[in-house]
This record gives structure tokens, C-alpha cells and sequence, in this order.
């Protein structure tokens, strides 16, 4: 059995989303604790509302005054309503809950059945509950009430770095896959905007919009997220990111936005699409052309048919990126353009990546580089007192003015190093004027 515990202070809205699982047939009132009860597994959230009120202090220091906990058994354990309203109480026994307000409902809206739990976390004096090692604490009283009840060992799910993200299954548990998504997408991928975010989420049927607002004079910014269907079409009630966890929230997102503007490099990308966008005939062709290298393209379009954006995702550098970003070539327009008009298919030439020095020209006209050292193999020109066989010492020797022709290469010649040096000495020294 897995338990969650989520903290907060909005109890009308927790018992809000319960009262809309009973509402909608998939959730029954199985229990309940110094809350009215009728018996009949319905609810009525104001009376219950107003129970919960009568139960708390007038004032209290604590800012999060409620808690509302999952308790989901494994997918192989059948149990009676009898026997989930037992477990729920032992739980909170254990917990330190047993004489707190609280109402157990059971959720069916999944295959796996699981218990929700609204309870108080504040006492009428204003004391409250500890949450200190309630992790621990909880996953030790879970292992117990297994073992009691004989009931499977169900430990929650851990992500790992080769584990495979899944399209949203609307038969399983929305919430938990949504959130899944969601944090192995941050973990994996390099984003900088939010439609570049959305991209990639969709390929896995999870859609993110921002939610902006005052509430009491106290301005917000968040994220909630959506599970769609294969058409984008949305298949269940939202979820806000704090529903989720903190690796979903708006300064989470934000601060990853922040952190690719580093990280992240076109080059790769842009050469790969450039060579597949030389080859294809047009978008179909082109579309996929790219998957077989690993690169999804994702295209949004207008109500009249119109390509406004574009969004490559490279799964081979983990890079979401707006075509704009990669150049203008390769931008929404442009492909709007070529895929209603083959004749106009951009020109993009098809270069090797290359030491930033050899192919430039001077300024007569020449080319870099000597002419000797053409035709050495690519191990012999990259040798470096390191050992990098890149070259990257070279591409990033200093120019010097006047001097082009001189300019370090692949080849290293003593003789123009030492005059290059004499040179610079030259130059300092007439910067510094002459000695009076």
C-alpha cells in the first residue's frame, strides 16, 4: 500500500473534489470521524464544511491546517468497504489522528479502488500535529497494516534514467501517470519557453497552461496541468501543479527555462534537419525523415489550415526547439510555404562541422589554413599537448590583427609561432609609447 500525504490550508476545496467524485458515481462515504454521517456513502459538503469548522481554533499559527491523504493498495488486493473503512482508521491511529475530524471516501473512478482521507491537523487550542519524519512514519505503518491485513507490498514507483516515458493510459491512474510525465520530461529535456515545453508534453498526451490572477488583492502565478486523449482532447479534471509536486510548479518550470538558455546547443539539431530537409520531397516525407533520425516535428496549426508553429524535438540531445530557433530556414513560415508549394523549398546547404578556422576566408580573398597539411589524416592534424584530437586549441587561438595569414592552424610550425610571439611583443610595446 502507498500512502500520500499533501498538506494545505483550502479545506472546501478537498472536500469539493471528493463531493465530485460522488457526484459523478465513482466515489462513496465510507466513514467518518466527529463528522455528521448519514449513512447513505453521499455528502454534503457544506454541512460537512461547517462540521470541520466547529472543530477549529480561533487562531493558530499553523498556515497549512488540514491534510488530505491517499491510501492506494495494490492492484491484486480486493477488499469490502468494511475493510477499507478499517484500514483508514487504523492508519490514522497510527498516525496520531485517531481522535482528529476526518472523512473517508472511497474513489472507484480507476481500476485500482484507493481511500482519500480529509482530516484537521490542528487541535482546538491552536496546537498542531507534527508532520516531522511523516514520510517515514507513514511508509513504516503501511508495511504493518500489510502485513496485518495480508495485503501486497506495493512500494511507489521509481523513476530511473532508462525508464521509458508512456502515453497517458485513460484506464489507469490519471493523476499519478500525469505526474510521472511531467517530472521525467523536466529531468530529461531542455526547454526554454512554455510552447517548447508543451511540445514535448504532448507527445506523451499531457497539455500544461498558465493560470495568472489576484485572489484577496494577492496577485498569483501557476501551471495546471491536463491529460488528453490522443486528439488533444482533454479526458479528465485538471490538475494544479501543487497537486503534483513541487518539480511542477511555475518557479520549478521557470527555473528550467533559465538553466537550457545555457545548455543548450543548436548546432547538432539544425546540421540534422538541414541534411534530412535537403532529402525530403515534402512534409510527409520530410515528418518522417526526421523520426528515423530521432527528431519529432510538431506542427500547430490555425482553424484555416495554416502552419503557425513549429517545434523540433531531438531525442537524440534531448533538445526541444522552436524552428525560428534554429534559423529562420526551418521556421513555421517557411514550412508553410515549401508544404503548399514544392518549388518553394528552402536552400539550405549541407556542411560538415569543421575547425571554426579552416574555410574562412582573409581579407584577400584566401583561404586559412596551409596547404601542406591538407591531406594529413584526422588523428595527425588534432594533436595536441593534451591529447584532444578535436583540434579545440587551435579553433581557439587568439587573431591578431594584420596577421591572418600567420594565424595558428592544424599543422604547428615552430618558426611562425616564435615570429607570432615577436609580434605581440612588438604591438605591447607600441601601445605603451616610447621609452623617454
Amino acid at each position: 500500500m502507498v500512502a500520500k500525504i499533501s498538506l494545505g490550508n483550502s479545506l472546501y476545496g478537498a472536500l469539493a473534489y471528493n463531493g465530485e467524485k460522488i457526484n459523478k458515481e465513482k466515489g462513496r462515504v465510507l466513514d467518518t470521524n466527529k463528522i455528521y454521517n448519514d449513512g447513505s456513502g453521499n455528502i454534503d459538503i457544506h454541512r460537512a464544511f461547517e462540521d470541520f469548522k466547529r472543530w477549529m481554533p480561533q487562531s493558530t499559527r499553523a498556515e497549512k491546517t488540514m491534510m488530505h491523504i491517499s491510501l492506494n493498495p495494490h492492484l491484486d488486493d480486493v477488499m469490502s468497504e468494511g475493510q477499507y473503512a478499517q484500514l483508514a482508521r487504523e492508519y490514522m491511529e497510527k498516525m496520531g489522528f485517531g481522535d482528529m475530524p476526518y472523512i473517508i471516501v472511497k474513489h472507484e473512478d480507476i481500476d485500482r479502488h484507493h481511500i482519500h482521507i480529509v482530516a484537521l491537523r490542528v487541535r482546538p487550542d491552536g496546537s498542531v500535529i507534527s508532520d516531522k519524519n511523516n514520510f517515514y512514519k507513514s511508509k513504516e505503518i503501511c508495511r504493518e497494516l500489510e502485513k496485518k491485513y495480508g495485503l501486497h507490498s506495493a512500494e511507489r514507483q521509481k523513476i530511473t534514467p532508462d525508464m521509458p516515458i508512456k502515453k497517458i493510459d485513460p484506464a489507469g491512474d490519471i493523476k499519478r501517470q500525469v505526474a510521472n510525465t511531467v517530472k521525467m520530461v523536466g529531468m530529461r529535456y531542455k526547454f526554454q519557453t512554455m510552447g517548447e515545453y508543451n511540445a514535448i508534453l504532448g507527445l506523451y498526451n499531457v497539455k500544461c497552461e498558465q493560470t495568472d490572477g489576484r485572489v484577496n488583492g494577492r496577485e498569483y502565478h501557476g501551471l495546471v496541468y491536463f491529460a488528453t486523449d490522443d486528439n488533444g482532447k482533454v479526458i479528465a479534471s485538471p490538475f494544479k501543479a501543487s497537486r503534483l509536486g513541487k518539480f511542477a510548479s511555475r518557479t520549478a518550470i521557470d527555473s528550467r527555462f533559465e538553466k537550457a538558455a545555457d545548455k543548450i546547443d543548436v548546432k547538432p539539431t539544425k546540421r540534422m534537419v538541414a541534411e534530412v530537409m535537403a532529402q525530403s520531397s515534402g512534409k510527409d516525407d520530410f515528418i518522417a525523415r526526421l523520426k528515423e533520425k530521432n527528431i519529432d516535428l510538431v506542427l500547430r496549426y490555425t482553424d484555416d489550415g495554416r502552419i503557425y508553429g513549429a517545434t523540433y524535438i531531438d531525442h537524440n540531445t534531448r533538445t526541444v526547439l522552436n524552428g525560428s530557433r534554429i534559423g529562420k530556414e526551418f521556421s513555421a513560415n517557411v514550412l508553410d510555404r515549401w508544404f503548399n508549394n514544392p518549388s518553394e523549398k528552402p536552400v539550405i546547404p549541407v556542411t560538415q562541422p569543421q575547425p571554426e578556422n579552416q574555410g574562412q576566408q582573409t581579407a584577400g580573398g584566401n583561404t586559412q589554413g596551409h596547404d601542406s597539411h591538407q591531406g594529413q589524416p584526422q588523428s595527425q592534424q588534432g594533436n595536441t599537448p593534451q591529447g584532444n584530437s578535436q583540434g579545440n586549441d587551435f579553433d581557439n587561438a587568439p587573431a591578431l590583427p594584420g596577421l591572418d595569414l600567420f594565424q595558428v592552424g592544424p599543422g604547428y610550425d615552430p618558426e611562425e609561432e616564435a615570429f607570432i610571439r615577436a609580434m605581440r611583443r612588438r604591438k605591447k610595446k607600441k601601445r605603451r609609447g616610447p621609452n623617454l
